[in-house]
């Protein structure tokens, strides 16, 4: 009888252990090969052989479904003070982009998805561009309210360029979009840069006005999407939601509705939105949304409004400041609609596939996150 040592049976229980959720489908491909990469790496210190397993199931996966054209790393909401105040966002901040770089192949881009500063100021900016330079794939930049408000983007748009852009990438036409704009509140109370700034950081403040993407916004994407044929698919990248979840917290564009009925003429729409921290999934018309996980805080589901289709993350656990935080990927069809994978850190990860979203519900139901509240 042949006796194993303690560090083989560990290691089998763990192949067999993560060979069954990517089976299950609880464990995305991403996340398997992250463990996987752990696990080879004891098991060939320990001079044990990798199970082939895992690549058998890949084959007929691949079989089923071909690959994606091309895949959008994402990093969103930052929040970076400088790091003689938090020094914890900025860790969370590196941790998000050596993730992205650990990606193999590389994805086609990466999307930052605003919110990069906490209060605008430009040592945080600077200090955010820095930290994302060192990511290995092309950068797409989106504006946030906390980005611009100080100095109404002026430090932003020297440092990333114009908030509203559009481009195409492989039979897609990407548009990002300004959404955070806000009708004036600020100079008939006299406010300067700073209060201004800490106004809108606010909640439930009763003094701001709603986000908007704004008649002259409106008119840019209009302009914008003139000449594009109403079959090509596609993605907006807006850090607001683009409907309206709930008003108190801002989670809200107040001009939603028009900015949807541009968008009504095109098959598939796909909105890619940064600001509420959250695992967020909704369904209007010919288009999908999809919320981004932050790497600074998650937020709490607000009391109403919740888009009916969302599969609510668990509440994140006080005493790990990385819980209900991540990063994640857009895999892109052929179709133009989307494969959105949540890397939620600290858990497993969890994929939303297109079909979900586009039946309204009916099929692949993404599976809830397991872990207790606190």
């Amino acid at each position: 009888m042949v006796h194993k040592s303690i560090e083989t049976k560990h290691y089998e229980e763990r192949a067999s252990f993560f060979d069954d959720l990517t089976r299950m489908g609880q464990l995305s491909r991403r996340g398997f090969l992250h463990i996987a990469g752990v696990s080879a790496g004891i098991a060939a210190a320990k001079g044990l052989i990798v199970p082939q397993s895992f690549q058998l199931i890949e084959i007929a996966q691949a079989a089923e479904t071909a690959a994606p054209p091309f895949t959008i790393a994402y990093v969103s909401d930052t929040h970076l003070y400088t790091r003689n105040v938090n020094d914890r966002f900025v860790r969370s901040a590196v941790k998000a982009v050596e993730d992205v770089n650990a990606l193999d192949p590389q994805p086609d881009f990466v999307l930052f998805g605003g919110d990069l500063a906490q209060l605008g100021r430009r040592e945080e900016l600077d200090l955010g561009a820095q930290i994302l330079k060192d990511l290995k794939a092309p950068l797409k930049m989106m504006v946030g309210e906390h980005d611009w408000f100080l100095d109404m983007g002026e430090h932003w748009r020297s440092v990333f360029g114009p908030p509203q852009y559009s481009f195409d990438h492989k039979g897609v036409h990407f548009v990002t979009l300004m959404s955070v704009q806000e009708k004036d509140f600020w100079t008939a109370r006299g406010m300067t840069p700073e209060e201004r700034m800490h106004t809108v950081a606010g909640l439930d403040n009763g003094i701001q006005s709603r986000f908007e993407v704004g008649p002259d916004g409106r008119q840019w994407l209009q302009n914008d999407l003139a000449g594009v044929d109403k079959k090509t698919p596609i993605v907006i990248f807006s850090h607001s939601p683009l409907y309206k979840y709930y008003r108190n917290w801002n989670f809200w564009t107040d001009d939603a509705d028009e900015v949807q009925a541009i968008l009504a003429k095109f098959d598939t729409v796909s909105v890619i939105h940064g600001h509420t921290h959250q695992l967020l999934l909704n369904h209007i018309g010919n288009i999908s949304f999809y919320g981004l996980l932050s790497t600074a805080w998650p937020w709490p589901y607000a009391p109403e409004g919740l888009p009916k289709l969302t599969v609510q993350m668990n509440r994140a656990d006080p005493f790990n400041a990385f819980d209900g935080c991540g990063d994640g990927q857009l895999n892109v069809l052929a179709s133009g609609m989307i494969d959105k994978v949540y890397n939620l850190w600290n858990r497993n990860p969890v994929t939303v596939r297109a079909n979900y979203l586009s039946s309204s519900g009916a099929k692949d139901r993404p599976a809830a996150t397991t872990l207790s509240s606190y």
